[in-house]
């Protein structure tokens, strides 16, 4: 099994070496926006725990990563009115995992408009992302019990 790197860049946004838009944040749980979103809203949401994906998570980590996940999926769905949410994590290269810590994507889905592509290098605008989370941040207030509950 391939060793966590401490330098990986969502390690380098929980040390606050770079810079994220968040939309939730606990002690065990970040929720960001996807600095190259495949459609707006597309947020990630991470455990603060180093693992490397899945496969090498504490089953304690996985389990609170996905209450997480869930709670912030429905946030993401109300705040664009979406009519589904595509959720979805890989792991090792092979699956397409390019960033090696544990993360979820999120991403609203509406009939017949496809995903954009998740061009490296092609970052969305800071101002939009920021409107984006401010949204679901609003969705999550309204449903009032945080996403880790």
């Amino acid at each position: 099994m391939t060793v966590y790197d401490s330098d990986n860049v969502f390690a380098k946004i929980l040390r606050g070496e770079i810079p994220a838009v968040k939309i939730y944040e606990d002690a065990d749980i970040l929720a960001f926006m996807d600095a190259m979103p495949q459609g707006d809203g597309h947020a990630l949401v991470i455990p603060k725990a180093p693992s490397r994906n899945l496969l090498d998570a504490d089953p304690a980590t996985v389990a609170t990563l996905f209450r997480a996940v869930q709670r912030i999926a429905r946030a993401v769905r109300t705040a664009f009115g979406a009519d589904g949410v595509f959720v979805s994590q890989y792991n090792e290269p092979a699956s397409g995992q390019t960033v090696f810590h544990l993360h979820v994507h999120i991403i609203p889905r509406f009939e017949g408009v496809p995903l954009r592509g998740h061009a490296a290098g092609t970052f969305a605008d800071r101002a939009v992302l920021a409107e984006h989370a401010a949204r679901i941040r609003a969705a999550l207030d309204a449903d009032n019990a945080g996403p880790a509950s």
